[in-house]
Formats: C-alpha cells, sequence, structure tokens
C-alpha cells in the first residue's frame, strides 16, 4: 500500500506542475538515468552474473533494449511518414509502450517485495523501502512520458493507475510462483536499456530545447542524485 500511494504521489506532482514543464521532464530524465545507472544495472549484473562470449549478459540485455526502443520508435515513425504525418510529431504509441514497461517494472517490484518476505523480514524490510521511496519516481515518469507523446489526460492518469496497482499485484503474485534470479537479471538490463533511450533521445532533449537554462539542468542532477540517495539509505 506504501508504493501504492506513493506511485499516485509521483504522478499528481507530474501532473500539478504543468507551468514548469521544462523543469519536470529535467527532473525526470534525471529520474530515469539515476534509475538506469544506480539502480536497475548494479542489480541485473549481480542477478544475472555469467557471460555471454566475453561479456555479461545483462549489458548485452541492456544494449538490446536501447536499440529495441529506438527501432520502435523509428518504425512506428516510418510508419506515420507513409500516411502522410510528419515523422517529427509525437508517436502516442511509444509514449504507452514505454509507459507499459514501466508498469511491468513497478510490478517487478512488488514480485521483489514478496520473494524479499519469503527469505526473511528483516530483508523485506529493507527492499521494501527501497521499492517505496523510488515509486515516487515511477508515478512521476509513468504520467510524464504518457504525456509527453500526444497522449490525452485520460490515457495518462490510466497508465499511472495501473503502476500504482502494479506492486500489489506483484506481490500477490510471488505466492503463486518464485521468479529465478538469472531471469530477473536479464529483465532489468533490458529494461535499463529502454529506459535510457528514452531518457536521452526525447525527454532530456525535450526538457533543454525550449528551455536551456541553468535550472533544468539543476533538476536534471537533482533528479540523479535523489535516486542515488535513495539507494544509498536501501543499502
Amino acid at each position: 500500500m506504501g508504493a501504492f500511494l506513493m506511485t499516485l504521489l509521483g504522478g499528481w506532482a507530474a501532473h500539478r506542475i504543468t507551468d514548469r514543464r521544462h523543469l519536470v521532464l529535467g527532473f525526470a530524465g534525471g529520474l530515469m538515468l539515476g534509475v538506469v545507472g544506480l539502480d536497475l544495472l548494479p542489480e541485473a549484473l549481480e542477478a544475472a552474473g555469467h557471460d555471454v562470449f566475453g561479456v555479461p549478459a545483462a549489458l548485452l540485455c541492456f544494449v538490446a533494449g536501447f536499440l529495441a526502443a529506438h527501432m520502435v520508435e523509428r518504425l512506428l515513425a516510418v510508419r506515420k511518414a507513409a500516411h502522410g504525418v510528419s515523422a517529427a510529431e509525437r508517436t502516442p504509441q511509444v509514449g504507452l509502450t514505454a509507459a507499459a514497461a514501466l508498469v511491468g517494472h513497478s510490478a517487478m517490484d512488488g514480485v521483489a517485495i514478496g520473494a524479499a518476505f519469503q527469505v526473511g523480514h528483516g530483508v523485506a524490510v529493507a527492499v521494501a523501502v527501497a521499492v517505496i521511496a523510488h515509486d515516487f519516481a515511477d508515478g512521476f515518469n509513468t504520467y510524464t512520458i504518457t504525456d509527453l507523446y500526444g497522449n490525452d489526460r485520460h490515457r495518462a492518469l490510466l497508465m499511472l493507475a495501473a503502476d500504482a496497482v502494479a506492486p500489489l499485484v506483484g506481490a500477490a503474485s510471488t505466492l503463486l510462483f518464485t521468479l529465478p534470479a538469472g531471469f530477473l537479471g536479464v529483465y532489468l538490463g533490458f529494461f535499463g536499456g529502454v529506459l535510457l533511450y528514452l531518457a536521452t533521445s526525447d525527454i532530456l532533449p525535450e526538457a533543454h530545447h525550449t528551455h536551456p537554462a541553468v535550472s533544468t539542468l539543476a533538476c536534471t542532477v537533482a533528479g540523479a542524485g535523489f535516486i542515488w540517495l535513495v539507494v544509498g539509505l536501501a543499502h
């Protein structure tokens, strides 16, 4: 329930700060960069420790996720251009796909909490605190990404609601099965690549395009620093 409420709080914050959109996007980009570099990749490397032809499997999946996001966006842009729509326009499907990936990530957060309770109460509390703390960023990014790509408010709120409910569903699912650690590492690596692509190709350029201000840059650094703080407190 803490994860549920924190996710909604993050989405509410992204929705309310409409007159400082560039600051919101700058902060969201920093959050995503921090989540990828300081949270997802370290966990992925630890969970999927084996190498594939001299390269850690998690890093291969990270690159695959980055390329997959790029290909999806380009293919959708080409399809729109073939129908006489400018490729420079935002593609709502990309935003929905990215938000759906965030919802999936939130469900995996719930799985992590449930699995940790199977290990021990102390471990479970630490994992739950970490999940609850960074679910603010998940809710913030889910709403921001859905809205950025041209989806209406109704869709953005629906994706936010799904992201809030996902940890509950994920935690409940651990009553039925246990997720292998190797698969978790592959998933986290792939998802990290997707997030990094979205942050670097769309969110940060959009934030700095019309408002190349120091305040926007400061928000990006603050977003990454916030995730660093969360990760540090969790450990």
